[in-house]
């Protein structure tokens, strides 16, 4: 038998597509040099040379740009929103541009949940702090609960209480602009979020989208109101509380799935196709995968010849380890385990160590 484990976090390195661990850039232009220095300021770099390999720490990389730049842009969109609000008086645009302002908060969790994730395992924390996403990943849901919540309250209320609306057309105005930088930020967000695997930075673009709805909501609001329907605010409301309930119930489940350790079935049976094709594998006796954050750790069972000695089942272990690293996608570490075709799964294990203990004594 034979338990084979490779730490070094090469599971991405293998990966060819047009996902780089820096974008780059055309320096001739002014433009570009200046966004170049800008994210170059705002993203942690790191000058060691085996940081530059490691796929784990360029994906929080990723994350971290997607969690600044849409920053940025929930800012923007928040001061266009303020302006309007400035000229217009309107306290419903208020109202939506603090909620823009405070849902842009929310990557400060996640942001913390990134850096802590690129910290080094400890004694205590022996797998690292990857579980921080998942953490964010729980207040993120949190706060688009209290959105539901909040935009059901507010429409049930101003149903009951209807109020006259003013400057409709800039507070539509409004709400379009709020619409479309939300909707813009929900999808890098999750494309980003997707490409690098982290449950927490999905859920965190719904979010994204929500606000977006609530902004729609002001907009189709000031369209009524514009007709005369002054019921318009509140009903519209009600439909896009309902809507937010839905997004909620789908981000819930992608960071509830994370946090019970669910994978992709299909990586299950990638990672069992790659090892019964290495070659010397009888058998493969169990396969588990876990996300950890946005990375993934792997641990396979595998069957080998009894009479092998014990360098050829750790060529075997070697082998596997790394041809699943090769096939698996973001995978950043596996452990492979060899049992002799004679004693083939772990249930053996228990009588082998009592026979072990008899013979000793």
């Amino acid at each position: 038998m034979n338990n084979h484990e490779h730490g070094h976090d090469h599971g991405n390195s293998h990966e060819h597509g047009d996902d780089h661990s820096h974008d780059h850039y055309d320096h001739g232009g002014r433009l570009a040099a200046w966004w170049h220095r800008l994210t170059h300021a705002v993203v942690p770099h790191s000058h060691d040379s085996r940081a530059k390999i490691d796929p784990a720490l360029e994906t929080s990389r990723d994350g971290l740009r997607a969690l600044w730049i849409s920053l940025v842009g929930l800012g923007i969109t928040a001061v266009a929103q303020a302006v309007i609000v400035a000229l217009s008086g309107s306290v419903a645009l208020l109202g939506d541009t603090l909620h823009n302002v405070a849902d842009a908060l929310t990557a400060v969790p996640l942001g913390i949940a990134f850096l802590l994730g690129r910290r080094a395992a400890t004694r205590a924390y022996t797998y690292g702090y990857g579980r921080a996403e998942d953490i964010a990943g729980i207040i993120i849901v949190v706060v688009i609960a209290t959105s539901a919540v909040a935009a059901a309250w507010t429409a049930i209320t101003r149903l009951l209480h209807p109020a006259e609306m003013t400057h409709v057309p800039w507070v539509a105005a409004a709400g379009l602009v709020g619409f479309i930088g939300n909707e813009w930020v929900a999808q890098y967000r999750i494309r980003v979020g997707r490409r690098i695997g982290s449950a927490a930075l999905i859920a965190d673009g719904l979010h994204a989208r929500t606000d977006g709805y609530t902004s729609l909501a002001v907009l189709a609001a000031a369209g009524g109101a514009a007709l005369g329907w002054r019921w318009a605010d509140p009903v519209i409301g009600l439909i896009i509380a309902v809507a937010i309930t839905f997004v909620l119930k789908d981000a819930a489940r992608e960071v509830y799935r994370r946090l019970m350790d669910a994978v992709d079935p299909e990586l299950v049976d990638q990672a069992e196709t790659t090892l019964r094709a290495v070659h010397g594998v009888q058998d493969v006796a169990a396969v588990r995968l876990r996300w950890l954050g946005h990375r993934l750790y792997a641990e396979a069972e595998l069957v080998v010849d009894a009479n092998l000695s014990l360098v050829a089942a750790h060529e075997i272990a070697a082998d596997a380890e790394h041809q699943l690293t090769h096939a698996v996608p973001r995978l950043t570490s596996a452990t492979v385990h060899t049992d002799p075709d004679s004693h083939p799964g772990g249930h053996h294990h228990t009588d082998l160590s009592h026979q072990r203990r008899h013979l000793s004594h």
